[in-house]
């Protein structure tokens, strides 16, 4: 499959054009054909241009006064609360997801729980969110320390051949050594009600058609939820930050979404497809011209943004330095309904990382897995962003701080940081180009 990506790059890259084309709509904001007169300033660098390292950074430390986020308790709803107070200093219009999680029982040790197959668990409990054995989250299999051998050949885990290192979920919090963390950290989920948070960018001339830009917001493993996923709520926070500037005019809808409940089963994400996937493009009330869900053109998922420093060695240790090949991993899922489609979208945010990042390069691979743009991938073009191959590297313990109680702000450096200002470089870029973007002084 890589060898065919490979080829159909060389063979020459779908224009952004062409994709709006390929959902069945004309391209929004197409260029004029060049004269003679000098060229206008480009929007989309001047939109890539309002992202900050610092301000990243600062988004991400302002999660983790809230610990891992853990869904079902009382940090987790303080998060959701100061995520959307957040997106409101924004000029971004909020909404909310709203729904109940109840995981299925845990199952007894050799035995097939109800709901074994379904979609609930966290660590300890069965169900396609827990951590399987090998550090893999799979259908039907219960959380636990990963097995995952040392060495080349080793088993379980992932289908790299190299070094691999063990991965799980940390359930000690005596790991945490940070008392007040540790603290923060103390109270245990419970079943029950969750919400989510959302904000949406009306476009101006096609407000009926719609990207969806998503990161979850909820962690676990006594830490901080830095990295995993406060790295890729914060991409999603300071693209709702520069496309909701008032001098910014978008022609087609873009929603920005911090799914809850993804390390239980994606569970955030499925609510939102399964309440409002029948809504797309209708008007409500008839003749307003308003779209309370617009059809879906395309979503882009960012899941672990920041650590790339390479495969553990023979010692089962990852280097403390950023490997010299990190880059930005985009991922559609080669088996999904869709994936033509989502495929050319994965492309076409590597065309704009080629233009637009300033520091670090894009890879394009067909099995995004194991994050929350899964349950779109069937109706919609989905792709995820990511800091490894998620099949492949970090189910083979590329990050050693993944569901640890090291993951935490001070864990990373400005290299690590700077690797996930490039993955909002990236999907700025291209989501400017697939909407219309402009810039006031430039209509």
């Amino acid at each position: 499959m890589r060898s065919k990506i490979v080829a159909a790059a060389a063979c020459g890259m779908v224009s952004f054009a062409a994709f709006a084309f390929a959902q069945g709509t004309p391209p929004a904001g197409q260029a004029p054909a060049a004269s003679q007169t000098p060229a206008a300033p480009d929007p989309v660098r001047m939109l890539v241009e309002r992202l900050d390292l610092e301000k990243y950074k600062a988004t991400i430390k302002g999660l983790t006064q809230f610990g891992d986020r853990r869904q079902g308790t009382d940090r987790n709803r303080a998060a959701v609360d100061w995520i959307e107070a957040q997106l409101k200093s924004y000029g971004c219009t909020t909404e909310r997801i709203k729904y109940t999680y109840q995981p299925a029982p845990r199952a007894r040790r050799g035995a097939a729980a109800p709901g074994a197959t379904g979609r609930g668990g966290e660590a300890g409990q069965p169900g396609r969110g827990g951590q399987a054995a090998g550090g893999q989250r799979g259908r039907g299999q219960g959380a636990g320390p990963g097995t995952g051998g040392r060495g080349r050949g080793g088993s379980g885990g992932s289908t790299i051949f190299g070094y691999r290192a063990r991965s799980g979920v940390n359930n000690d919090p005596n790991n945490q050594p940070d008392l007040k963390l540790r603290e923060i950290n103390s109270q245990p989920t419970t079943p029950g009600p969750r919400e989510e948070v959302f904000c949406t960018k009306v476009g101006t001339t096609r407000p009926e058609e719609m990207y969806i830009i998503g990161g979850h917001m909820d962690g676990h493993g006594w830490g901080e939820a830095a990295n995993d996923d406060g790295s890729g709520t914060a991409i999603v926070m300071e693209l709702a930050r520069v496309f909701s500037a008032p001098d910014v005019q978008t022609e087609r809808s873009i929603r920005f979404v911090l799914w809850n409940n993804e390390e239980t089963g994606l569970n955030g994400a499925r609510a939102y497809v399964d309440q409002r996937k029948d809504l797309q493009g209708k008007e409500d009330p008839a003749g307003s011209h308003k779209y309370p869900e617009p059809k879906w053109l395309g979503m882009i998922q960012h899941d672990m943004m920041m650590f790339d420093h390479g495969m553990p060695g023979p010692d089962g240790k990852v280097s403390p330095e950023q490997r010299l090949e990190a880059d930005v991993n985009i991922e559609f899922q080669s088996s999904a309904k869709m994936a033509d489609a989502a495929q050319k979208l994965a492309w076409l945010l590597k065309s704009a990382n080629e233009k637009y990042a300033t520091d670090y390069p894009a890879a394009v691979g067909p099995h995004m897995t194991n994050t929350d743009s899964t349950p779109f991938m069937d109706l919609v073009p989905a792709i995820s962003l990511r800091e490894n191959e998620r099949g492949a590297q970090i189910g083979a313990g590329w990050d050693p701080h993944w569901h640890q109680a090291t993951d935490v702000y001070a864990t990373f450096s400005d290299k690590d940081f700077k690797l996930g200002l490039n993955a909002a470089q990236t999907t700025l870029a291209a989501v400017a180009q697939l909407t219309g973007a402009r810039v006031g002084a430039t209509r």
